[in-house]
């Protein structure tokens, strides 16, 4: 029953080779990812819903925002990286990425958007968790 409930991944993509490429590359604890179809519906998510329902600063404008926030803007087409402190002392910091997944060759039809948050005392820049991150997807399959 709880199977009705959990994210279908496409066919042919592993579920614990992406989780094993996503933690290799942006893994922790404080790390959400998740993918969904273009047109709404999760494939994929890496992290509890507890830690993927935190609001954190959205780092490139005033306020906080949300992975849910994120997944509607890449729906739209828009690619975003953004990083900075959370704590005033600077011991942590969050990295934002999300947008449209890239398309494998021979996959034209693909139509997924991702958004990730890290946040930690060593978050990666948000640049650099993008890069990782569609790097991991792509060695996995997806």
């Amino acid at each position: 029953m709880l199977s009705a409930c959990a994210p279908k991944l496409p066919e042919g993509i592993d579920a614990a080779v992406l989780d094993e490429a996503v933690a290799r590359a942006v893994g922790s604890p404080s790390t959400c990812v998740v993918v969904e179809n273009r047109d709404g519906g999760v494939v994929y998510r890496y992290g509890t819903h507890t830690t993927c329902a935190r609001s954190l600063p959205a780092c490139d404008a005033p306020g906080v925002t949300t992975i849910e926030t994120q997944l509607n803007a890449a729906r739209a087409g828009k690619v975003r990286t953004a990083s900075c402190d959370t704590a005033e002392e600077a011991s942590r910091g969050v990295a934002w990425a999300s947008g449209p997944l890239p398309a494998l060759e021979g996959r034209p039809d693909r139509q997924m958007v991702y958004a990730v948050f890290m946040e930690s005392g060593d978050a990666l820049s948000g640049l650099e968790t993008k890069r990782r991150l569609e790097a991991a997807f792509k060695r996995a399959g997806l």
